[in-house]
């Protein structure tokens, strides 16, 4: 019998089971969140890279980039891309500064970061970014975005594989959802963001197998941008 009898003589889901087939991608996790108060931004992700799978190939890979002092941008998804993306955005704002002798501004770094993503929808980086710090009058802004470029400015976002347990913590402690309206609500202070930061993201590790380790914080505001870090859980 010939291979084509062979293949014949099959069922048919079984003749066409082996294919072959190219995937350009992998989502090496982690999880990102920002969010805006009235001078201020916070921005935050866990450091831990995994290789898609249960592994981990590092604890300590950093999400976050500042790219300017007034701008952080904090990336979760494939690793490889990550590092395209930033390279590419680093020279787009050194070259910009030479031309015009000042950094570029926050919201002009939103709208590149945009512009870039959508130039490359075809082939799109595989990342989910968040974009904060602070815009030229000292307010604080968080931009979300997807794969392709589409974003909003909105008070707080998160992006990643913890996303879903993120958000809505996010949307009923930031956003005041569902929450009983008081006449004097308290001021939300950088403190108190930073506090919900930590706690949002302790929780999302305790469910998520690609969020852990340890979380890199930025805060921008008008002094500049200040880094600091907290452990998770390493399991």
């Amino acid at each position: 019998m010939d291979v084509s009898s062979r293949l014949a003589a099959l069922p048919k889901d079984a003749a066409h089971e082996h294919k072959g087939g190219f995937n350009p991608y992998t989502n090496n996790g982690g999880t990102t969140l920002g969010v805006a108060g009235a001078d201020f931004a916070i921005l935050a992700a866990d450091t831990r890279m995994s290789d898609g799978g249960y592994g981990i190939n590092t604890r300590h890979y950093t999400k976050i980039c500042k790219l300017t002092d007034k701008c952080v941008l904090a990336t979760s998804g494939m690793q490889a891309d990550t590092l395209a993306l930033q390279k590419n955005l680093r020279a787009m704002l050194l070259m910009y500064e030479h031309n015009n002798g000042k950094p570029m501004s926050t919201p002009a770094i939103a709208q590149w970061l945009s512009n870039t993503l959508y130039y490359k929808r075809f082939f799109p980086y595989y990342t989910f970014n968040v974009l904060g710090g602070v815009d030229d009058f000292g307010v604080g802004c968080v931009w979300s975005y997807d794969a392709v470029g589409s974003h909003e400015r909105c008070t707080y976002t998160c992006s990643g594989t913890g996303q879903q347990l993120i958000q809505p913590l996010l949307d009923n402690q930031v956003g005041l959802r569902n929450q009983v309206p008081t006449d004097k609500p308290l001021p939300f202070t950088a403190d108190a963001a930073e506090d919900l930061v930590k706690d949002a993201l302790t929780s999302a590790g305790e469910r998520d197998i690609y969020t852990g380790d340890y979380v890199d914080i930025a805060r921008i505001d008008a002094n500049g941008v200040t880094f600091s870090k907290f452990e998770l859980k390493f399991d």
